[in-house]
Parts: C-alpha cells; structure tokens; sequence
C-alpha cells in the first residue's frame, strides 16, 4: 500500500498525518510552537521552530503509523499563510524573526500605501484589502527595520517566503524557492487574475523581484525532500495554504460550496469557481487552487482571534488548564448573563478590518464567574463566524450548509451555539483535521494516488450534524449584544 505524508505547519503548532490510500489516517504527531510577542500587537515565530519542529512531527508519525519511509509516495505541506521569513540566499540563515500573520507591526507602513492611493489597485489585482495581516508589508518592514538589508536584497543575497516557501527551501536543502499560487495570492503582490507577481505593487513596496520565490500550481512535484530529513527521498507534490487547503479536504469543489476552519482564528471559504468573485462586504478574494485545470478562486473572510482566545484563557489567565475544560464549563450556564468577550487581541479582520481595535470584556458583574468568561469566549467565536456568514449572504453567497473542521470542532458547546447562532446545520466530518487531509489530497492527486477529485468525494465522511435548536429572535438578541460590544472594542490602539 501506498502513503501520503501531511506535514502542516500552523500557528500555535505543527502537525503531521500519514494517510492511506483511502484517505484513512495510520500516524499522527503534533506539538506546540512558542509565540513570541516583542511589542505591542506584534507576533513573531523562531524560523529555525517551525522547520525543527516540522521535521520532528514527521518522523514521529511515522513511526507511529509503522509505515517505511520508502512507501512514502509524496510529501503534502500546508501552512500559516501570510507569516513572512526573509533568509540569506548562501547560507540559508533567516535575518529577522518570522512576523506572524496576526502581527500589526506593519500597520504605519499600510496607512502609508493607503494614503498613497493604492487602495482600489491592492483591491482589482489581489482581492485584498491593505492590511497589516498581508505578507508584502512584513517584508517591508523586515527591510527597513534590518539595517542594510534592503541593499542586500537588491544584490540578491536575500530571499524571503511564506511558511510553506521556508519549509520547502530547508527540505530541499536550499535547491528549490518556490511557492503555491494559493499561498502567494496572500502576499498582497500577486496578480490573482493574471497568476503572476505584479510588477506594480512590488515596485510600491520597494521589494526587488529578486527576492521573489517562483509560483507553481498546488498539485505536482515540485522537487524533492532530501533523506536526511525522513530517512528516504521524497517527492514533494502538494501545497496549499491552511485555509485553501481545509476546502480541499472538505470536498468543496463545487461552486458555493463552504467551509469553516476553527483554529488560532477562524476562516471561512466558499468556492467560487474558475472566475474570481468580485470582493465586497469586506470580505476577500483569493486563489483557493490549480491542480492543472487553472486557477480556481474562493471567497474568503477572515476572523483573526478565535482558538487562540481559548489559548489566552489558559496561558495568559490561568482560568483553564486545558481546552477540554470549556465546554462543561460554558454548559454549567444557561446563558452568558450578558457577558461578551470581544477577543481583538492584534485587531480585527474580515469584516471589519480594524487593525487598531483591542480586546474588550464587557458585562460583568459582581455574580460574574469564570465559567461567563469562559463562555463568552466561545460564544465570540460564533458570533464572528456568523459575521463572515451573513457578509457573504450579503454578497450574494448563501451558504445552507456549514461545513466545520479544525480543533474547535470537538467542543460540542460551541459547535451547537455556532447552529444555533447562525440558524443552519453545522456537519463535522470525521476527519476534522482536514487541512492536512487537503495537503495529502494535493499531493495523492498530484502523483496519481488519487486519479480525480470525484474519488476524493467518495472519501467523506460526516462524523456529526448539529441543528439549530434556538429561535429566531434568541439568536437575532444575542447577536445584536455581540455587535454592542464589538462597537466598544473599534479604533482604541494608539495610531
């Protein structure tokens, strides 16, 4: 029999499962990565953690999954997508912490491009919006922030990439720099309709194409990843980033078909075809693929703090020891008492797009205890999906069905609120960490395991379907909170 190994590097952690012929999973290990905050809205992840730790999962899984090296068919990479590394060409050596996705540290350098006037040319080649959360301005901010850098990347002696660019390079032992079209539509500089870098931007931002990694379709070999890492040489023939990656585990391939990610934030994507959708209501347009048919587009809105308040309960709080502790513990209430949680930790995203909103805990009381708290930042989770929700309606994208994966999944709290909130089923398939199953989906179609997207349908499974219990007006009053309060949280970072 043969295999795929997933390696999917997040956030808070990296992953990786190995998966059978039938998109079982035979081996999985994980582990969590450190965050490191410098300043004030700024989060950076140690490049050399990501990659270490990347390789240790890997090796790890597949010992648990008893399966040889040797029948390893493919290696399959997903990744954070917008988190920015610049490196040294020569010797590999990154010159700057990674800026991660969530860090605002590049918020002057986007009122800049925003003052400028660059707003509606950022908005027709990308499908973005001008925001800290992109990668193009972290790379300009590493330059100006490292001195001489900027001249060295004009000589071509430094490089810079998305997770999956970092990870690819390292795996190859500095043989390849490349990028999938999915991860590079999230740079800021990538002409989504034209599939190609933009000249334009790149020249707005300063950023010598030299620097550029070369944008290839997200299923095909693309190079191969040297034995000393997994004790065989590997193909390595899948890429995508989390998010686009998570709708092609869920099987989302056809139009209007949608996914909700609940991880570190929460990401929701609808197919939408092989044009892309006409951004609006704040929401986003991206590439969601190219598997050798074209590029295929998603749209896309993004709730930047989600999982990671869960996260925050129990790091920065001490409320929780784990995660497993909030759903009896927001299950012991019969309603949030009027306490919301506002998790705007580095700002807010889609669709809102507020890089200077905070994090805001509002209705509590005297009789408020950590069992409220705990609950309203589940509750939050839910109201911001239902935000994205109700933008994309908006837009002209009615979604019926929710498809939910990621961590979140497990809680049933929280997967019963998010029905009841948004008035729709909720399904949960059986595999819920399918963005690793859409990384082993890119790579098996992309070595011939799998001959088709219609054999990777046959593969899904729902394991459970929640159906709203709440009313119309419960769910309408409880959002209506929600928006009060989200209010209270806008436009309170000092600018």
């Amino acid at each position: 029999m043969s295999f795929v190994l997933a390696l999917d590097q997040g956030t808070t952690g990296s992953a990786a499962i190995v998966f059978d012929e039938e998109a079982n999973p035979r081996g999985a290990a994980d582990r969590e990565i450190a965050q490191h905050y410098p300043a004030s809205g700024h989060v950076e992840h140690d490049p050399d953690e990501l990659f270490g730790s990347i390789v240790a999962v890997g090796r790890e899984a597949l010992a648990n999954a008893k399966v040889a090296p040797r029948d390893i068919r493919a290696i399959g990479i997903t990744n954070q997508r917008e988190t920015t590394i610049v490196w040294e060409r020569a010797s590999g050596r990154p010159i700057h912490p990674a800026v991660v996705w969530q860090s605002r540290a590049s918020a002057a350098i986007c009122e800049r491009l925003r003052a400028e006037g660059l707003e509606p040319l950022v908005r027709e080649r990308t499908g973005l919006v001008i925001d800290a959360y992109f990668s193009a301005t972290k790379v300009r901010w590493v330059l100006d922030r490292v001195p001489g850098a900027q001249a060295r990347a004009e000589r071509g002696e430094l490089v810079w990439g998305t997770v999956d660019s970092w990870l690819i390079w390292n795996l190859t032992n500095g043989r390849v720099h490349t990028t999938d079209v999915s991860n590079a539509s999230r740079t800021l500089v990538f002409d989504i309709h034209r599939g190609k870098w933009s000249d334009e931007l790149l020249a707005a931002l300063h950023i010598p194409d030299k620097m550029l990694a070369r944008a290839v379709a997200s299923s095909g070999t693309i190079g191969e990843a040297d034995a000393d890492h997994f004790g065989a040489t590997i193909p390595i023939a899948g890429i995508a980033g989390d998010q686009q990656a998570a709708l092609f585990g869920q099987t989302c391939f056809a139009q209007g078909e949608a996914k909700n990610t609940y991880g570190t934030g929460c990401f929701l994507l609808a197919n939408a075809g092989a044009r892309a959708a006409t951004p609006a209501e704040g929401l986003l347009s991206t590439v969601a693929w190219d598997i050798g048919q074209g590029l295929r587009y998603a749209l896309e809105g993004s709730a930047f703090t989600t999982g990671a308040a869960v996260q925050w309960l129990r790091d920065g709080l001490g409320l929780i020891k784990s995660a497993d502790e909030t759903e009896p513990l927001a299950a012991s209430l019969n309603s949030n008492a009027g306490v919301y949680l506002v998790p705007a930790f580095t700002g807010l995203g889609a669709p809102h797009w507020d890089m200077y909103a905070r994090g805001l805990l509002i209705g509590i009381e005297r009789g408020t205890t950590r069992a409220h708290i705990v609950r309203a930042t589940l509750e939050s989770i839910a109201y911001q999906t239902r935000d994205l929700v109700e933008a994309m309606e908006r837009a002209g994208q009615r979604i019926a069905i929710l498809r939910a994966d990621g961590g979140g999944t497990a809680n049933a709290f929280l997967m019963q609120f998010q029905s009841d909130i948004l008035g729709i089923p909720v399904e949960v398939p059986a595999i819920r960490e399918t963005t690793a199953l859409g990384a082993a989906f890119l790579a098996g179609v992309g070595v011939g395991l799998w001959p088709s997207t219609g054999a990777l349908e046959l593969t899904r499974r729902v394991a459970v379907r929640y159906e709203p219990k709440m009313s119309r007006d419960q769910r309408d009053s409880l959002h209506r909170g929600w928006l009060r309060a989200l209010e209270r949280a806008r436009d309170w970072a000092p600018r």
